[in-house]
């Protein structure tokens, strides 16, 4: 799955993503640590990786793992 960054907090290391369908999903400072990223921007597109439980387990740059 994939989606843009809509919002992304650098103190909290958290934000959400609209996704292809147009709905929102958040993503926690778990998930972004686990991305290896040092920041994100406005725009970004970020592919999604969830857990058995729905909730975002991982993002990042499309194509890189």
């Amino acid at each position: 799955m994939q989606g843009t960054v809509s919002t992304f907090d650098p103190d909290t290391r958290s934000g959400t993503l609209l996704l292809d369908d147009g709905s929102e999903l958040a993503f926690g400072a778990d998930a972004f640590d686990r991305s290896g990223l040092r920041q994100l921007r406005l725009g970004q597109r970020l592919s999604i990786e969830s857990g058995p439980d729905s909730e975002v387990h991982r993002v990042g740059i499309p194509g890189i793992r």
